[in-house]
């Protein structure tokens, strides 16, 4: 047995026992008469004391111990004279009477401890070395937790665990696949899957009217924060079901995640709010309601003879509160923000309620006090408030206002990581038109079914087309969506055709499924979470990336095992694969 204990387990109720631990060193002090190992696994760090007086030939081995050794230690549990508080085992140590050294261990490249020396790319090419890390660790045990728990919640609502395949068919719509060439097929790719749609769709024509799966899926996308290119999913589908049914499983489930996970309760439903909405007041889909700062619409300023504003399609505002005492550095600094390219504003507005009732603006001379005292009545803006304003083409404007508002919020410290403000967003618009090219998109995907009542406008206006479809957003971040699906052929060939299929392609993609819904389909919807993000919003971060095990880095590569890399020229020939002198 290497270990009766693990290094976070020892109390002062176990003084006097014996036990053998095993981990490895965090660190040593030699004190001359006393030696200290601070002995680390992934449950906790307990103190081993070696005592020259008692015996000087292990206390002399145990100063050769190097950080990261790993080490077995047998002796008596013993009162601390110098208690560590801040530790759960701070009360006692151990009276070394016997230590073995397992395996010895170079000098990591950087430190194995809570605020570590080590850069992002190093720590990812010693992945393995930064899972020692007591952060790094918690976080992949609260997703252990949160997977655990979803598990437990949807087992006693019935639902049930199937896999579906890892090598699908590729389809022209959504993401880009990562694809597998099939060397039994010369010539033909599987793909692997960005979700598991439509099988879990023919799940429920099967008569399975309760599935779920955490499962992995994959796009080949530009990564960031919130990305990678495979990530997890609680993925769910039910039979016999509406639009309210779906909310309230899942809503319930997010509810009893944050009550096991984290100890917290959400006493009241959750908010709501149609896509139309979020975009008219937040300017985004997945609104951080944790602050204020609605938009205000202030077209009400134009044909003052400010050329700018007179000649936008629309004007919006935020009001800061309490932030008229910004420094014109402050407010230069802000206009240079949202001017960036990622941003794309052509300059920025302010006007100060000064806190003594006056007002100063940086278009003082294109309005007057009284046209800014009407904006204050109109839009309840009070004295020591700032308003900014942006201007232009109203899609554009929106979004730009969208990161101007959490720009600012983070800056006022209102976007509290402790805080939790889910929001259902709901009716997104079925179908969005590439200017380019004509044609129009599925927002979610070709499965969604149109609202029941919006049907009618497949012929006369399709843009107008509102979707059955759902997302719950938190703090910004979308948590996961879902749809109430098309389950009837005719309704889908519809759908694919305003998408641009023509019959025989739409039956060389998906003919399967729509075959299947010929067999008696069940009414049917669903919805998945992104694990990776669910488990970052509840620990109020913004990467999925240390949530991840073995994540990519931002060039999608995996530092660690040099992935992705060539293949051997045989392997190549195998596969019917030519690679061309120019790496094509």
């Amino acid at each position: 047995m290497f270990r009766t204990h693990t290094c976070g387990e020892l109390r002062a109720e176990h003084i006097g026992k014996e036990v053998t631990l095993s981990g490895w060193v965090q660190k040593s002090r030699d004190l001359g008469g006393m030696t200290f190992v601070d002995l680390r696994d992934r449950y906790g760090i307990t103190q081993l004391a070696f005592n020259m007086d008692k015996n000087a030939p292990l206390c002399l081995e145990a100063r050769k111990l190097g950080r990261e050794f790993v080490v077995q230690a047998t002796g008596t549990v013993i009162e601390r004279s110098s208690k560590n508080a801040n530790i759960p085992t701070g009360e006692i140590e151990i009276d070394v009477t016997e230590f073995k050294v397992l395996n010895a261990s170079k000098t990591p490249p950087f430190t194995i401890e809570d605020q570590t020396d080590g850069g992002d790319e190093l720590r990812m090419q010693y992945r393995y070395l930064d899972l020692r890390r007591n952060p790094v660790q918690q976080k992949l045990i609260l997703r252990n937790k949160v997977a655990l728990e979803t598990r437990k919640y949807l087992d006693g609502l019935g639902f049930m665990d199937v896999e579906t395949p890892v090598l699908i068919k590729s389809t022209p719509e959504g993401a880009r696949d990562f694809v597998v060439p099939s060397r039994m097929n010369p010539g033909q790719f599987y793909a692997l899957p960005q979700s598991p749609q439509t099988f879990k769709q023919l799940l429920m024509v099967s008569g399975f009217d309760r599935y779920y799966q955490i499962v992995k899926c994959f796009r080949d996308e530009d990564l960031r924060a919130d990305r990678q290119p495979e990530f997890t999913q609680i993925d769910c589908e039910m039979a016999f079901v509406e639009q309210e049914d779906i909310l309230n499983v899942f809503e319930g489930l997010i509810k009893h995640l944050f009550a096991e996970v984290k100890g917290i309760e959400f006493n009241e439903p959750f908010s709501r709010m149609t896509y139309d909405e979020a975009i008219h007041m937040y300017g985004s889909d997945k609104p951080d309601l944790r602050f204020g700062m609605k938009f205000n619409y202030l077209n009400a300023l134009q044909g003052k003879g400010f050329a700018i504003f007179d000649q936008a399609e629309t004007v919006l505002g935020i009001v800061v509160e309490g932030a008229s005492e910004y420094t014109r550095k402050q407010l230069d600094e802000l206009t240079e923000w949202v001017k960036r390219p990622q941003i794309g504003a052509k300059g920025m507005v302010y006007v100060k309620y000064n806190s003594d009732g006056s007002i100063k603006s940086s278009v003082d001379k294109f309005y007057s006090e009284a046209d800014f005292q009407s904006l204050a009545a109109t839009h309840n803006i009070k004295a020591g408030d700032l308003l900014l304003i942006l201007s232009g083409e109203l899609a554009k404007t929106q979004k730009q206002m969208n990161e101007l508002r959490l720009h600012v919020a983070q800056q006022e410290g209102l976007r509290n990581t402790g805080a939790f403000c889910p929001v259902w967003v709901l009716d997104f618009p079925l179908l969005e038109k590439d200017e380019a090219s004509g044609r129009y998109f599925a927002m979610h995907h070709p499965f969604t079914s149109p609202k029941v009542e919006d049907i009618a406008l497949m012929d006369s206006d399709p843009g107008a087309i509102r979707a059955n479809a759902y997302d719950l957003a938190m703090n910004g971040v979308e948590l996961g969506g879902g749809s109430i699906r098309i389950h009837d052929r005719g309704l889908q060939e519809k759908m694919f055709s305003l998408l641009g299929f023509t019959p025989e392609q739409a039956q060389e993609q998906f003919g399967f499924l729509m075959g299947a819904f010929e067999y008696g389909a069940p009414p049917h919807g669903g919805l998945a979470f992104g694990l990776d993000r669910l488990v970052a919003t509840m620990s109020g971060e913004e990467s999925i990336r240390d949530f991840i095990a073995f994540p990519k880095n931002n060039s999608g590569r995996d530092t660690m095992i040099d992935a992705p890399s060539p293949l051997e020229p045989t392997q190549l020939t195998e596969l019917g694969i030519n690679i061309l002198p120019n790496g094509h």
